[in-house]
């Protein structure tokens, strides 16, 4: 692909270039893209959605790395936006009991919390190579928030 294509693709366009705090950004941009397509959808639909969307953002964030000549370039978005949806698998059972806003607000902060902090093993995930690294942390990142929303709304549950 033309190198402009590529580039575009992995800022969204101009949101990764031109915004500050881009990977924010690509965040909200995510979550509106879980909102239009993933959350009226079955949980199997979902996960096979979301993980078809993470791997064409492997081979396109890895192809936006090499031309740009830096690892994990910032303005580098995609990844942030493919990994929105693996944070509300079992988003009916989330829903169900929360005001569907608070769920999104409380998925979007913990995302931001662990994409930014990357606690646990997610650091070392970030040094696979090429594009796996750069989608990989952030499907862990998501994947971590999706486990922290559904820990509380149990713990609430429970309550």
């Amino acid at each position: 692909m033309p190198t402009a294509v590529v580039l575009n693709l992995a800022r969204l366009g101009p949101v990764g270039a031109a915004l500050p705090a881009p990977g924010t950004w690509g965040s909200l941009a995510g979550l509106l893209f879980f909102w239009v397509f993933f959350r009226n959808q079955g949980e199997i639909v979902n996960v096979i959605a979301a993980a078809c969307a993470a791997y064409f953002a492997v081979g396109i964030c890895g192809e936006a790395e090499i031309r740009l000549g830096r690892h994990d370039p910032g303005e580098v978005i995609l990844d942030e936006f493919v990994a929105m949806p693996f944070c509300f698998i079992g988003w009916g059972w989330l829903a169900g009991s929360f005001p569907p806003w608070a769920v999104m607000l409380a998925g979007f902060a913990l995302f931001r919390f662990y994409d930014i902090r990357k606690p646990m093993m997610i650091n070392s995930i970030q040094e696979l190579p090429g594009g796996w690294g750069i989608v990989a942390d952030d499907v862990a990142a998501a994947l971590a928030t999706c486990a922290t929303l559904h820990v509380a709304h149990l713990a609430w549950a429970i309550i």
